[in-house]
C-alpha cells in the first residue's frame, strides 16, 4: 500500500502544504469531540503510524510525541458537548475539523479528510473513506486526536471517579451505562445520546 498516494496526488496538482485531518469521539456518551490536522514533510513516512484504532494505547502515546517532533505543523481542536447538542454530532465533528485546519501554525493549502464528508474549509480538500488507514498524514492526525481526547477523559475520570472514564473514555459500555443509571448525568454527558438508554430503562 502507498501511504503517500493522496499526499503525492495533491503535490502533483501543485499544492505544497498538504494536511491530513481526522476526528475522535463521535460515538461516546460523554465528552467533547476532538479533531487534529497534521502537515508532514513531503515524502515522510513515520514508522508505526497507522489508523489509531489499530494501535495499542501505549503505541499511540509513543507515536504522539514522534508526530509532534516530525510534523511541519499540527493542531488539535474541539467541539463542546453544548455544540454537539445544538448542531448534532456530525456537524460538531466537521466544526472541530475546520477549527483544527484553521489553527495550524503553517497554513495548509490542501486537506485530506477522513470519511465521506468534508468540513467547510477555505482550501480544496478530498474526503477519503478509511483515510486513517490509507493516508500517512490522516493516520497521524487520527493518533493526535485519539490521544488528546483520551487524555482529557482521564482528567474527567479524576473529576467524576464513579463513572470509570479512565476505562471506557466515555463510550457506552455496561460499566458506563450502569453508572449513569445509578448516579445520573454529569455536565460532560451528551443528553441527546442518553435518550435511548433512558427509554430502554423506563426513565
Amino acid at each position: 500500500m502507498d501511504w503517500l498516494e493522496f499526499e503525492n496526488k495533491a503535490i502533483a496538482r501543485g499544492f505544497s502544504s498538504v494536511c491530513g485531518v481526522d476526528e475522535a469521539g463521535r460515538g461516546p456518551l460523554a465528552g467533547p469531540v476532538c479533531a487534529a490536522a497534521v502537515i508532514l514533510p513531503p515524502g515522510r513516512i513515520i514508522e508505526g503510524v497507522n489508523d489509531s484504532k489499530k494501535l495499542t494505547e501505549k503505541k499511540r502515546e509513543k507515536l504522539f510525541d514522534v508526530i509532534l517532533s516530525e510534523a511541519v505543523a499540527c493542531s488539535v481542536a474541539w467541539a463542546s458537548v453544548e455544540e454537539i447538542e445544538q448542531i448534532n454530532i456530525l456537524n460538531a465533528a466537521m466544526l472541530a475539523m475546520k477549527r483544527a485546519v484553521e489553527s495550524l501554525d503553517v497554513p495548509a493549502d490542501f486537506a485530506i479528510i477522513d470519511g465521506n464528508r468534508e468540513p467547510q474549509l477555505d482550501i480544496p480538500c478530498e474526503p477519503v473513506v478509511k483515510g486513517d488507514a490509507r493516508s500517512m498524514s490522516v493516520a497521524a492526525a487520527s493518533i493526535l486526536a485519539k490521544v488528546s481526547r483520551d487524555r482529557l477523559m482521564l482528567e474527567y475520570a479524576a473529576q467524576y471517579p464513579e463513572y470509570g472514564f479512565e476505562k471506557h473514555k466515555g463510550y457506552g459500555t455496561k460499566l458506563h451505562t450502569d453508572a449513569i443509571l445509578k448516579y445520573g448525568e454529569t455536565p460532560i454527558h451528551r443528553p441527546g445520546f442518553l435518550k435511548k438508554l433512558y427509554e430502554k430503562n423506563g426513565r
